[in-house]
């Protein structure tokens, strides 16, 4: 997650294949408790290297903004020996030519009860079309209690590692899995701004409503 700075190239960083984390990551950089930038880690890194350099930082935090899992980023070397070290994104698909598309329908077998079968073989377009519409049926009731799962998940992990020694952590990490969004507010209140603004946006889905 940080990386001591280094104002001298290093050739062999320079000569290094890319290993690093994918460019394309939608991220976001601190230095110390102070918000760097935003966006794709290819452009952040950019921005936390000239803090680096300039010894605004000691060390940079970069979190997936969706996950709030820490990037490993190496500053080593030049701006473009950092950027070179950054996975590339993957390559574009091949365009498909003309005609019908594949719908990728998959044939298993499943085990269902004779009156489950009787029941499904009864609806409008037979069984496997019944099945799919209560899957998606399914997907649909599941998707809001999995956003606020993940919300709730990445907002922890990030105030933990950035706020985990700050007066009100322990009560807004309480106030953040209840679900109790006025009570998480005040206890993240007087957080340094940049990681109370940033914790607030990671857990305005926790709040929501299914």
């Amino acid at each position: 997650m940080t990386s001591e700075p280094s104002n001298s190239a290093d050739p062999a960083a320079s000569s290094l294949s890319p290993t690093g984390p994918d460019a394309n990551i939608d991220c976001t950089a601190f230095g110390g408790l102070k918000r760097i930038a935003s966006g794709l880690l290819a452009d952040v890194v950019v921005a936390a290297k000239a803090v680096l350099d300039r010894g605004e930082a000691d060390t940079i935090a970069i979190f997936d903004n969706e996950t709030s899992r820490p990037i490993e980023v190496d500053f080593r070397g030049s701006v473009e020996d950092v950027r070179r070290r950054l996975a590339a994104p993957p390559a574009e698909a091949t365009p498909r030519g003309p005609g019908r598309p594949k719908l990728g329908v998959v044939a298993r077998e499943i085990t269902l009860l004779p009156r489950h079968w009787d029941w499904l073989n009864a609806q409008p377009g037979g069984a496997s079309v019944a099945l799919r519409r209560l899957v998606e049926a399914a997907r649909r009731d599941t998707d809001g209690e999995a956003k606020i799962r993940v919300a709730r998940e990445a907002a922890n992990r990030f105030m933990t590692a950035m706020a985990g020694d700050r007066p009100g952590y322990e009560e807004a990490t309480r106030a953040l899995f209840a679900g109790d969004q006025a009570r998480f507010d005040a206890e993240t209140e007087a957080w340094p701004a940049d990681i109370r603004d940033h914790s607030r946006r990671l857990a305005i889905p926790a709040f929501a409503s299914i």
